[in-house]
């Protein structure tokens, strides 16, 4: 897991449309244009190109689709009259996956220059322009948009069509300035995968005027980017034992971490031995044994926590290092479970060891199997996925889930439920806690009784959850 990135590490280009009045609009010593300019200077971008007026926004998509085709790396394209925080276009150009991925508020109030779009399992799945229309839309576009090098063919070949359709008055009341978002229509309606990146707290904002301009600069002064970043490196969608009883102080760990120059997988292997000492305590059998496996126990979970924490703060997350992570995380717990084992009295405890073991590894089997077959759909794209919408439709026809998963998405936006939800499928917050307490005030028995039986239930409900969702 590579400790920093850099100019050398990096294969993003910027795509910068000057096409727009707007971008000339004055901005401190120069323009809008040129703050952008001074913005991207600050990040890991490999080159910055500018794209001036040139015959309205046929020309504009026909431009887009030259450089995707010569382009070696990621491009990511965004309007000159953008007022945008450094740290939110961070968020999506120092991403190291440099995947395919838009950036959103999700303040769902559209307005001329923030189309609407729908935002499903963390994907943009609809995507509007004022010849488009999102039904049932839950967030904005905000005019920053990155195709990964795999998806450069199809971002070059709906550019072009775009152009057709625009130059043949096919598009209804499209204006040059929405260039961006209709590639991002046309991105979503081809099957393309576009990760939906967050600003959170931070403001995007694109200006037709120079009083519009003024107020969208003052209002970045409002916001601490270094607070915002620091905030963001805690999971918002994490469990509740997380969330509250771990998240709440490792966050406060963080920015020492980075001045003593730990990274991730550091922190992963100081929990991955926190882990074996508890188990070591636990085979002792005695009640200050489990009660001093039970507090390492946590601590590790904590640091389970922080190493996550840690990757998005200095964006140096990494397959090998999610691997590493996640096989970490199942060899501690099976640990655990073999001190816990080990160190009882009871004859059939090794028994229940063992289950408890099983059901754990059926629930991974459920999760990734599932992971895995909707990642092979949607590289298979067409021949498996959802077929591609056509551009001339104004109506999206893809709506919004239905039944159970409409239930569950409505639920999603209540604070108690959702957190309700997260604690019936038994996550690794939940289990470590339950681990730990059961352990501690009662015995290795207890422990693994309760993990049979709250890990049977969230059995269940992942099952139907999936069936659900494969059903759509």
């Amino acid at each position: 897991m590579p400790d920093s990135l850099t100019r050398e590490s990096t294969t993003t280009s910027v795509l910068l449309l000057a096409t727009t009045p707007a971008c000339r609009l004055h901005s401190g010593d120069g323009t809008l244009l040129d703050r952008l300019g001074d913005q991207l200077a600050t990040l890991p971008v490999r080159e910055i190109q500018v794209m001036s007026a040139a015959g309205g926004l046929a020309a504009d998509l026909r431009g887009v689709a030259k450089i995707a085709r010569t382009a070696t790396g990621a491009v990511a394209v965004l309007p000159g009259d953008l007022v945008i925080h450094t740290e939110a276009l961070a968020v999506l150009l120092e991403h190291p996956a440099r995947g395919t991925a838009a950036l959103i508020s999700h303040d769902a109030t559209a307005g001329p220059l923030r189309p609407p779009v729908r935002v499903e399992g963390g994907r943009v799945v609809a995507a509007g322009s004022s010849f488009h229309l999102v039904p049932e839309a839950n967030a904005t576009f905000r005019g920053v948009l990155q195709a990964s090098e795999a998806d450069l063919a199809s971002l070059a070949d709906i550019a072009e069509e775009l152009a057709e359709l625009a130059e043949a008055g096919k598009l209804g009341p499209v204006t040059p300035v929405e260039a961006v978002d209709l590639l991002l229509v046309g991105l979503v309606r081809s099957g393309v995968t576009v990760r939906a990146m967050g600003i959170g707290q931070l403001h995007a904002d694109r200006v037709t005027g120079q009083n519009a301009a003024d107020a969208a600069v003052a209002r970045l002064a409002e916001v601490d980017e270094a607070r915002v970043r620091l905030d963001a490196s805690v999971k918002e969608d994490d469990g509740f034992f997380a969330t509250f009883f771990v998240s709440s102080w490792t966050r406060h760990l963080i920015k020492p971490c980075v001045r003593l120059k730990l990274t991730p997988n550091t922190v992963t292997g100081i929990s991955a031995g926190l882990a074996l000492l508890a188990a070591v305590w636990f085979s002792a059998g005695t009640p200050a044994g489990r009660l001093a496996g039970a507090g390492l126990l946590y601590l590790s979970f904590a640091l389970d926590c922080l190493d996550g924490q840690l990757a998005r703060y200095t964006r140096t997350f990494s397959p090998l290092g999610a691997w590493a992570d996640g096989m970490s995380d199942r060899l501690k717990e099976y640990a655990v479970y073999v001190g816990l084992a080990f160190g009882s009295a009871a004859a059939d405890v090794w028994y229940l060891a063992v289950a408890a073991m099983v059901l754990q590894v059926v629930r991974h089997a459920i999760d990734y199997t599932y992971a895995g077959a909707v990642a092979d759909a949607a590289r298979v794209g067409a021949m498996w996925g959802r077929p591609a919408r056509s551009l001339l439709e104004s109506q999206d026809v893809r709506r919004a889930p239905g039944g159970m998963l409409r239930l569950a998405q409505r639920l999603e936006r209540d604070t108690i439920a959702r957190y309700l939800k997260k604690m019936i499928v038994l996550p690794i917050g939940e289990r470590m806690a339950l681990i730990a307490v059961t352990a501690a005030l009662w015995d290795a028995r207890v422990t693994f009784l309760a993990l049979l039986g709250w890990g049977g239930v969230a059995a269940l409900y992942q099952l139907a959850g999936r069936i659900a969702r494969s059903a759509r």
